[in-house]
C-alpha cells in the first residue's frame, strides 16, 4: 500500500518532454527539489500538486549566462527581483550576472558582498561571472580556491563599462592570472582602440542611421583574432559573448574545429533585429556592439541551428527609457532581453525553418539555453537537463500560442521593450525552479512564487563542452 511519505512533491503530468536523448511524452515526478523520476504517462501515483502539460512541451529549466541585473549600485535601471520576476517569465531558472555594477566585482570582498544583496531577493537560481581590474589584471589570481569560475573582460567600453582593457601587456597579464587561477575568460571582444580612431577622424555618431559604422565589424574582428592566438598560446579556455558578425562566427568556429577551447554565443536580439531596424527603433535597439545586416543575421542563425555558437544569451541590460531617448552620442546601448529570450528564439526559428517539427526546434532551444550553458559554465551535475536526481527546473510551453507582447505583460523595471507590438509563437505557461512554481499564467495573468533562489557555487572548472 502505498503511503503519505511515498507521494511526490509535484507531478508535472500529460506533457511531451524534452529529454537528453529524446522527446517523448512523459510524467516528471519531483522531490525534495529534485526530480525523482521521468515516467510513463499517469504512472506517477500519489503527489501533493500537479502541474497539469496536457497539450504542452516539457523544457529543462532555462539558464541564461548574460544578464545585466544592475545589482549593486544601478538598481534605478533593474533590480534584481524584478529581474528574476523577467527571467521566470520567459522561462529562465538560473541566471549567470555581469560584474560592471557600481562598485565593479573586481575582488572576493566583491563577491561575498553582492551575494548578501541578493540573498533572499532572487526568484532564479544565479551565479556570478567576476569582473577583471583593467588597471591591475593580475588581481583575477586572488580568485583562486574561490567559489568564482569565469571572470569577464570588456576589451571595448560604452556608458555602463567602463573599466576597460587596453594594450597587449594588460592581455597577457589576463591571460597568465587566469592560466593561474584556474579561471574561464569572457569576452565582450571588441576593439576599443578602432573605434577611438574613427571617433578621432570622424566624431562620435550623430545618428542612429551613423551607429553601426561607427562601431563597426572591424573592431570584433580585430579583437576576436587576437584572442584566438591568445587561447593558443596560453591554452585558457575563453567564451565570446554576443558575436555580430559572420567573420566572427567563421573563426570561431574554425578555432574550436582546430582543438582550441574557444565558444561562443549568439544574442537574441542579434537574431531578431537588424541594422535595418534602426530607422523605426532607433534608440531602442542602440547595442554593444551594434546590430548587424541580413547577412550577418543568417549567418548567425546558420551557428545557432548547427550547433556552432554553445549559447543564446539576453544580454538583459536595460535602461529606463528616458535615458535611450537622450541624443545619439548620450543614449547607452544596452536593451531589456531576459523574458523576450526564448519567444524570439523559437518565433525566428520557426520563421527560419517554417515547417519544422516543433521537436527539432526545441530540442535545439534546450541545447543552447539550458545543456550547454550547463556543461560550459559547470553546472552539468545539476541543471540544463531532464534526468533523475537533477533539478527540478522545467518549462511547460506551448509551441503554438500566437501572442503579442505588450506593456502591462513586461516585468523588468525598466517597462519598456523593443518587442513590444510584435507577435510572439510560442509561450511560457509556468516555470518550476527547483519544484516550485515561480511562474504561472493564470487566464493571461502572471502569479509569481518565492524568492527562494540559491547562489551557485562554482565546483571546479568548466565542463568538456565536446
Amino acid at each position: 500500500m502505498t503511503t503519505a511519505t511515498d507521494a511526490h512533491d509535484l507531478v508535472v503530468e500529460g506533457g511531451t518532454v524534452v529529454l537528453p536523448d529524446a522527446v517523448r511524452a512523459a510524467d516528471v515526478a519531483v522531490r525534495d527539489g529534485r526530480i525523482a523520476a521521468v515516467l510513463p504517462p499517469g504512472t506517477a501515483g500519489p503527489r501533493t500538486r500537479t502541474v497539469d502539460a496536457a497539450g504542452r512541451w516539457v523544457l529543462p529549466g532555462l539558464i541564461d549566462s548574460h544578464v545585466h541585473f544592475r545589482t549593486p549600485g544601478l538598481t534605478h535601471k533593474e533590480d534584481w527581483p524584478s529581474g528574476s520576476r523577467a527571467a521566470v517569465a520567459g522561462g529562465v531558472t538560473t541566471v549567470i550576472d555581469m560584474p560592471n555594477t557600481v562598485p565593479p566585482l573586481f575582488g572576493p570582498e566583491d563577491l561575498a558582498a553582492k551575494r548578501e544583496l541578493v540573498a533572499g531577493t532572487s526568484l532564479v537560481d544565479y551565479r556570478f561571472h567576476v569582473g577583471v581590474d583593467p588597471a591591475h589584471p593580475g588581481r583575477l589570481k586572488e580568485f583562486a580556491g574561490t567559489d568564482a569560475g569565469s571572470a569577464k573582460a570588456f576589451l571595448a567600453g560604452h556608458h555602463t563599462a567602463p573599466h576597460v582593457l587596453h594594450g597587449e601587456p594588460a592581455l597577457r597579464e589576463l591571460f597568465q592570472a587566469a592560466a593561474e587561477a584556474r579561471l574561464q575568460l569572457v569576452f565582450h571582444a571588441e576593439a576599443g582602440e578602432v573605434f577611438r580612431m574613427l571617433d578621432d577622424w570622424k566624431g562620435e555618431p550623430r545618428h542612429w542611421a551613423d551607429y553601426e559604422r561607427r562601431r563597426p565589424r572591424t573592431g570584433a574582428i580585430v579583437a576576436v583574432a587576437r584572442i584566438v592566438e591568445l587561447v593558443q598560446e596560453y591554452g585558457v579556455p575563453a567564451h565570446i559573448l554576443h558575436v555580430s558578425t559572420r567573420e566572427e562566427a567563421d573563426l570561431l568556429t574554425a578555432a574550436a574545429a582546430a582543438g582550441l577551447p574557444l565558444t561562443f554565443e549568439v544574442t537574441g536580439h542579434h537574431l531578431s533585429f537588424t541594422a535595418d531596424d534602426t530607422e523605426v527603433l532607433g534608440a531602442r535597439i542602440r547595442l554593444s556592439p551594434a546590430i548587424r545586416d541580413r547577412a550577418d543575421q543568417d549567418r548567425l542563425w546558420e551557428a545557432v541551428l548547427d550547433g556552432q555558437a554553445a549559447t543564446v544569451g539576453s544580454d538583459h541590460a536595460p535602461h529606463p527609457l528616458a535615458d535611450k531617448l537622450k541624443p545619439t552620442a548620450d543614449a547607452p546601448p544596452g536593451l531589456p532581453g531576459v523574458q523576450e529570450l526564448l519567444p524570439a528564439l523559437y518565433s525566428g526559428m520557426t520563421r527560419h525553418l517554417p515547417g519544422a517539427d516543433p521537436a527539432r526546434l526545441l530540442r535545439t532551444v534546450a541545447r543552447v539555453l539550458a545543456e550547454r550553458p550547463a556543461r560550459l559554465f559547470g553546472l552539468g551535475d545539476r541543471k540544463g537537463r531532464i534526468v533523475a536526481g537533477g533539478d527540478a527546473d522545467l518549462v511547460v510551453f506551448d509551441p503554438d500560442a500566437l501572442w503579442t507582447l505588450a506593456e502591462p505583460g513586461i516585468h523588468s523595471l525598466c517597462g519598456w521593450s523593443a518587442y513590444q507590438g510584435r507577435t510572439f509563437r510560442g509561450r511560457v505557461e509556468s516555470t518550476i525552479r527547483r519544484g516550485e512554481v515561480v511562474f504561472r499564467l493564470d487566464a493571461g495573468r502572471a502569479e509569481f512564487g518565492r524568492p527562494t533562489g540559491q547562489y551557485l557555487p562554482w565546483h571546479g572548472g568548466a565542463a568538456d563542452d565536446a
